[in-house]
């Protein structure tokens, strides 16, 4: 099979094409053509060896965890798909190897997937997972919001903020999001009350909820919280998915729940949630899909798709912390 991988660690001047054997399926895992296999900061800081103290790696690695696809072969203990079947994963690993969603074939754990989505193409399906799991954590198990609250969420137009704002409106809540002022009408789109980041941040959102905010989440990090915590009311709840370590702050970190992924699906099946694709690059340029995710300044998801053609922008990019 046709693959990207690395070698060594690094920027993605290190990912390169590969040609490998088709992995083996376990009786309890599913071999998956992948159709698409979305980008995360979390792939570029693993290719980088940030975590070479945490993760044990084996070279050559396929990086990828966020993949859409078709059931080529469920194992014999694996009945709950079909061949033919399209399905979503979130195909992390606790070791790094040729693995990930860069490849033509990926051989899944049985519990990493779920069916995808009727009404989304492979490529928005591909960038549910890692974001969606992890906005849908934040928002519904760590804030809890409710419908007579109102949540703010920073970097609202991101890739997991445009899905935590869209999950926060299933629950009838009221939601504001700061977002570069490009991304305003998108969020609009979305039923969010949209606001500038940046200074004066915290001041229009208590123009907006003069009692302030009953939850916030932040996307953005870098101190984010602290310079707009005016905007939240006394005792709001804040979770944090970019910096830990934050007195009175719940970090979130994506885990594998197949309920939430269940969820999601449930969510966009119901039109109440989409994901908002922003580049597609075909296989053999992953490494440039890789420089465009580093680089950010694309609204959406950046994703890979195998047996396409060349590169779609949906839009020009414009430097901005949306690409989160």
């Amino acid at each position: 099979m046709k693959a990207m991988v690395y070698r060594r660690y690094g920027g993605p001047e290190v990912l390169e094409p590969a040609e490998l054997p088709e992995p083996k399926t376990h009786v309890d895992s599913v071999l998956v053509r992948v159709r698409a296999a979305a980008l995360n900061p979390a792939d570029l800081a693993l290719q980088a060896g940030a975590l070479d103290g945490a993760v044990e790696t084996y070279f050559p690695v396929i990086p990828g965890w966020d993949i859409a696809g078709v059931v080529e072969r469920p194992g014999l203990a694996a009945p709950e798909f079909a061949v033919g079947e399209e399905v979503i994963g979130y195909v992390r690993s606790d070791v790094q190897r040729a693995h990930g969603g860069l490849a033509e074939l990926v051989s899944a754990d049985v519990r990493t997937l779920v069916r995808k989505p009727r009404n989304m193409r492979f490529a928005e399906a591909a960038g549910l997972p890692l974001a969606g799991l992890t906005a849908y954590q934040a928002v519904v198990h760590i804030l809890d919001v409710q419908p007579d609250e109102t949540l703010l969420v920073h970097g609202a137009a991101g890739g997991v903020g445009s899905l935590a704002v869209q999950i926060a409106k299933a629950r009838g809540t009221r939601v504001i999001g700061t977002a570069s002022p490009r991304d305003h009408d998108h969020l609009r789109t979305l039923g969010v009350e949209p606001v500038s980041y940046g200074a004066g941040a915290a001041e229009s959102v208590r123009d907006l909820v003069p009692e302030g905010v009953d939850a916030v989440l932040d996307t953005v990090g870098g101190g984010t919280l602290a310079r707009n915590a005016t905007a939240a009311r006394t005792g709001a709840r804040a979770a944090s998915v970019a910096e830990t370590g934050v007195p009175g702050v719940a970090s979130v970190f994506c885990r594998l729940d197949r309920s939430d992924l269940v969820a999601l699906v449930h969510l966009a099946e119901s039109g109440r949630l989409t994901v908002r694709v922003g580049a597609t690059y075909p296989l053999d340029r992953a490494a440039e899909a890789q420089r465009a995710l580093a680089a950010g300044g694309i609204p959406g998801k950046i994703v890979v798709e195998l047996g396409r053609g060349p590169v779609r922008h949906a839009l020009r990019p414009t430097p901005t912390e949306d690409h989160r």
